[in-house]
């Protein structure tokens, strides 16, 4: 067979599979329409969105996936479907700490897809607010970098919400300069958000020694500013300088590889257990010798995984604290549970803020 025969019988094997494909998500499509009238039969019908759900259908496919596309490729396939299917059933209203292209955006895009109506709010407080309000179904704020820390005014919002966390987002950060510069040398300022700006405190001091860093509240914000200007520039994603029509003039310029921030989706009411879940909390207690060993003692006891702890002031005293707490497993698992039972028999304070699932990748 010739080249070109043998090209064209590919391509109509490829045809033929698409339509497949078309008829398979089409199928899916009729039957997530059905779902929804099962739902509003028995009178559910303010949210058809389950992320736990969600979580098992996105596990079981990175399982199941035989390649040759890699696990994440194949769970963005997947997400799109469930997104476009769940939009067919009920438009989903997602509020995020905006403007368009920032990192928050890429992950609310990431979680919930293009089929959700995503809304861009200009502070954390705000995105909380809209959720609370019910003028947004869930938010997406971020809450930790792994180079740079926490980000403490999400923690704090915790502290008088009634939300709760449904789930997470882990996100590799990658941060490029942008701008219209001809050459480094012109640049004389360098805007972007100052977690950004801690991220690529190295690079920036080797190559941009002579350039003004100025903080700004977005990464999108600073590509906005850095397309007014060839003497400024923006450390911004490469979404951000696309929206804003800046060219990338440094790619990857983040101070090492692992750089990845975690987002918390947050709404009224945390999931059930799927397996592979997170439960997040906030406790305090009396400043005392050994009060944090006698408070944290009963998850070791009973073989609960804590993944992290920060710690941050309570606002109710001079040199009091809370502490934020992650633990792995739902917090109706049988050990989960009963560690949390005698933790409350030792803290002044214990508000379990979501349980849900872990991040798939």
């Amino acid at each position: 067979m010739a080249d070109n025969d043998k090209l064209a019988d590919i391509r109509t094997q490829i045809d033929a599979l698409d339509e497949q494909i078309l008829a398979l998500v089409s199928q899916r499509a009729r039957l997530a329409l059905e779902v929804a009238r099962a739902k509003r039969a028995v009178g559910e019908t303010s949210d058809f969105y389950r992320p736990e759900r969600e979580a098992e259908v996105l596990r079981r496919v990175r399982e199941l996936n035989p390649g040759p596309l890699g696990p994440e490729p194949v769970q963005r396939l997947f997400r799109e479907i469930m997104s476009a299917c769940l939009a067919l059933q009920q438009p989903l209203k997602v509020a995020y700490f905006g403007p368009e292209g920032t990192f928050t955006h890429a992950a609310a895009m990431k979680h919930f897809g293009h089929g959700a109506q995503l809304s861009p709010l200009g502070s954390i407080d705000l995105v909380f607010r809209e959720v609370e309000t019910g003028a947004a179904n869930y938010g997406v704020v971020p809450v930790e970098n792994s180079t740079e820390g926490v980000v403490s005014h999400t923690l704090d919002c915790f502290m008088t919400s009634p939300l709760q966390i449904v789930g997470e987002v882990e996100l590799p950060v990658v941060h490029n300069l942008a701008g219209l510069a001809a050459s480094l040398g012109e640049i004389r300022r360098v805007y972007s958000h100052p977690q950004a700006l801690g991220q690529c405190r190295v690079w920036l001091d080797t190559h941009l020694p002579q350039a003004e860093r100025i903080p700004v509240s977005s990464t999108a914000e600073a590509a906005r500013l850095a397309a007014a200007d060839t003497a400024t520039a923006a450390v911004a994603s490469e979404a951000a300088a696309e929206r804003y029509g800046v060219r990338i003039l440094a790619a990857q310029i983040q101070d090492g590889s692992a750089n990845t921030t975690r987002f918390l989706i947050i709404g009224r009411q945390s999931p059930p257990p799927t397996g592979e879940d997170k439960t997040s909390l906030v406790v305090s207690r009396t400043n005392q010798p050994g009060g944090l060993y006698r408070l944290l003692e009963p998850l070791a006891r009973h073989g609960v995984n804590m993944s992290r702890i920060e710690s941050r002031p309570s606002r109710q005293g001079i040199w009091e604290y809370v502490f934020f707490v992650d633990l792995l497993g739902h917090a109706q698992d049988a050990p989960v549970k009963q560690a949390l039972e005698e933790m409350q028999t030792q803290a002044s304070l214990l508000k379990i803020l979501g349980s849900y699932p872990r991040a798939a990748g």
